[in-house]
């Protein structure tokens, strides 16, 4: 089953994206760098609540 995930800019906290992630075999937050268009450039962006 799979749940629907925000991503957040790590530097300034814009929720830029939305992801899918496997439920059942991730225990851990979904980080990809990603751009973000508030900071103007490529940066981590984290799984929120």
């Amino acid at each position: 089953m799979r749940k629907k995930v925000i991503l957040a800019c790590v530097d300034c906290g814009s929720r830029n994206y939305t992801s899918e992630s496997n439920k059942a075999t991730s225990s851990e937050r979904l980080e990809i760098k990603k751009f973000c268009s508030t900071c103007n450039a490529h940066t981590m962006h984290k799984e929120t609540k």
